[in-house]
């Protein structure tokens, strides 16, 4: 798959995750093997392009690899606007949002809403990469509701309006994330474009990303969700579908990204929003690598109060840590959490 500069056989994407994959995450998802990490999804209205939450959403290093940036609104000549403005702020390419399914996106009838409205996803689609040089993707849903999958005759107006990639989660906007997700609709949606194809939706192991892949004939995967406390797993993917054989880090050096993650967040969101924003990060950490034992954890690292704390906690704690992962694993439970 050709997109701009970026070439790869069977890509794996780090999805957009708003309030999530912000730059340290990127990086290090890539650093640890991600092809592609793609940024968190931005307002398209300009007027906000100077707030803090956009400015941080729409910083970039060579680090995080493809600078490829998500918009997300439902107005054509405000996204070609955007898409104009990041362009020249050194986006490589621009996704567009339309799959999104969160209540305050598509109250505003954008993100997933749009999918109800072929006409102004055409509209929106011509006026952005009419507007641009770099190439131009789109992220969608099955479709609107279980009983109206229609992402077939979404993906062929893609098509057709010059839509360079195309990304479908596996289910609809009536599902949220509410179910596993189907993908013989994807599986339809691939069969009927000629464009690349990226699967999205649980895919949470290398195993399931062939498994997707063989099913549908998907390009590549995007993984959202299940890299959340494990941004070693995009790359894992990656390397199990190129090489056909992956190793999972061992717990010293999934413990060491943690690490490296928390302090990074230290670092890019300052001294009052870093730790805060190290709190759910380092409790998806715990959660995928200790399941329900990790709850007596979680609460002594959220009530800590500076990253100080947050960095001593993770080194004083290591052993206790180790422990319940490997009583996760198999060994005896531990008894009781360090003071």
């Amino acid at each position: 798959m050709q997109l701009g500069s970026f070439s790869r056989e069977t890509p794996v994407f780090l999805a957009p995750m708003a309030g999530v994959t912000d730059l340290p995450m990127r990086q290090l998802a890539v650093e640890y093997g991600a092809d592609v990490a793609v940024g968190e999804m931005m307002n398209a209205d300009l007027s906000l392009a100077s707030s803090r939450k956009s400015s941080s959403r729409a910083q970039h290093s060579k680090a995080a690899g493809l600078h490829s940036i998500q918009l997300v609104g439902n107005n054509p000549d405000v996204l070609a606007q955007a898409a104009r403005y990041n362009v020249d702020q050194g986006a490589q390419v621009i996704d567009i949002n339309m799959g999104c399914p969160a209540k305050k996106v598509c109250k505003k009838a954008a993100g997933s809403a749009l999918l109800a409205d072929p006409a102004l996803v055409r509209n929106i689609l011509e006026a952005t990469i009419n507007a641009v040089s770099v190439p131009v993707t789109l992220k969608i849903r099955t479709g609107i509701s279980q009983a109206h999958r229609n992402g077939v005759e979404i993906a062929e107006i893609a098509q057709d309006c010059g839509i360079a990639m195309l990304t479908v989660h596996g289910r609809t906007r009536a599902d949220k994330f509410n179910g596993a997700a189907e993908y013989e609709t994807l599986r339809q949606i691939v069969q009927a474009v000629d464009i690349p194809v990226l699967a999205n939706g649980d895919i949470d192991s290398p195993e399931k990303a062939r498994q997707v892949l063989d099913h549908t004939g998907a390009t590549g995967v995007m993984v959202g969700r299940a890299a959340q406390g494990r941004l070693w797993l995009p790359g894992l993917i990656a390397q199990s579908l190129s090489q056909g054989v992956a190793v999972r880090p061992c717990t010293d050096e999934r413990f060491d990204i943690l690490k490296r993650h928390v302090r990074r967040l230290h670092a890019f969101h300052g001294a009052i929003m870093g730790y805060k924003i190290a709190r759910k990060h380092v409790n998806w950490f715990l959660e995928a690598e200790a399941g329900h034992d990790y709850r007596a954890l979680k609460a002594s690292f959220n009530a800590l109060p500076s990253p100080d704390a947050q960095e001593a906690f993770l080194r004083d704690h290591k052993d206790f840590i180790f422990e319940l992962i490997r009583s996760t694993e198999g060994g005896n439970t531990p008894t009781e959490l360090a003071a």
